[in-house]
């Protein structure tokens, strides 16, 4: 069974979860990692 999509409103809160496949890492080191929620940042703003 399908889940419902998502609310898209100004002001919704998401709650962000990043998983790799079967638990792996998705980031290699701490400046890939430093890099990524950078540019999670820049998508939120």
């Amino acid at each position: 069974m399908p889940r419902g999509a998502r609310l898209d409103t100004p002001g919704t809160l998401h709650h962000v979860m990043v998983r790799g496949i079967e638990g792996n890492r998705i980031v290699g080191d701490d400046d890939d990692r430093h890099l990524f929620v950078g540019n999670l940042g820049d998508v939120h703003d």
